[in-house]
């Protein structure tokens, strides 16, 4: 559905599973990182929110959007984690470049999912302009962040019912 029609923050509270002892991993990129910093913090009070501890939330920083992928199965190799969300924001410029980077996380982080037994959460924002990016990063479309959270609860959730 596409962001105009539904806010990204917007979801049932009761609905989201008790997240209390789940391990979660942040990778962030420091391209665009004003944006970037308000996905991450917006996912970080989202996990909180529901019952993840601070110290199990584990974040770290990359250059750009590509290395995300990399770095998602870097921390999903030498952690012991239940998900990994990967946040990003690229945003469209005058060359091909924006299609390269988002083409090859989109495909980086299926090729995880379908290869770890870990969900890998898609967070990254992919915008023709800032505003577009201001306005799914906290503002008026609410923050692909908190989104990208609720998403890594839910389906550390289904794997977890799943495993019984």
């Amino acid at each position: 559905m596409a962001t105009a029609y539904q806010n990204l923050s917007d979801y049932n509270f009761d609905s989201v599973p008790d997240a209390s002892s789940m391990r979660i991993g942040i990778i962030v990129s420091e391209w665009n990182q004003t944006i970037t910093e308000r996905l991450l913090e917006g996912a970080c009070n989202s996990l909180e929110r529901h019952g993840v501890k601070p110290e199990n939330i584990h974040v770290e920083r990359v250059p750009g959007s590509f290395e995300l992928t990399f770095s998602a199965r870097q921390m999903a190799e030498h952690m012991a984690l239940d998900a990994v969300i990967v946040l990003g924001c690229v945003i469209k410029g005058d060359t091909p470049h924006f299609d390269y980077v988002c083409a090859g996380v989109t495909q980086g982080i299926t090729t995880l999912n379908l290869q770890y037994d870990i969900p890998f959460i898609f967070g990254l924002l992919t915008t023709d302009n800032l505003q577009q990016s201001e306005e799914r990063a906290g503002g008026r479309y609410g923050n692909k962040g908190t989104e990208a959270a609720i998403t890594a609860i839910k389906m550390i959730d289904f794997v977890g019912r799943l495993k019984k």
